[in-house]
């Protein structure tokens, strides 16, 4: 999954380590309920942060939630936070779904 950040195109991907890494920093019980947050839209600006910073890492791509937070995202705060959901529902995806 690609976002552009700052005009450039970034690759995402949701690894165990940066699942794990989500529940802790987002305080969860467990990603079914990260999910279900995203599902019924009550998902935070830091939630769809976090998941972007996650993906990026997971992507090989070492960005401080600092810089993500000061980026321009191409699509602005909705491409984000659809791209976040997208990212998250793929990572629960068989791999011949996506």
């Amino acid at each position: 999954m690609e976002l552009v950040i700052d005009g450039n195109p970034r690759v995402m991907k949701l690894t165990l380590g940066a699942l794990a890494e989500l529940e802790q920093a987002l305080k969860v019980g467990s990603l079914v309920d990260l999910v279900q947050r995203f599902e019924s839209g009550g998902f935070s600006a830091g939630d769809v942060l976090a998941l972007i910073g996650a993906g990026l890492r997971g992507g090989g791509v070492a960005m401080t939630a600092v810089d993500l937070a000061s980026a321009e995202i191409e699509g602005g705060p909705m491409q984000a936070a659809k791209t976040a959901a997208q990212l998250l529902a793929r990572a629960f995806m068989a791999p011949d779904q996506s």
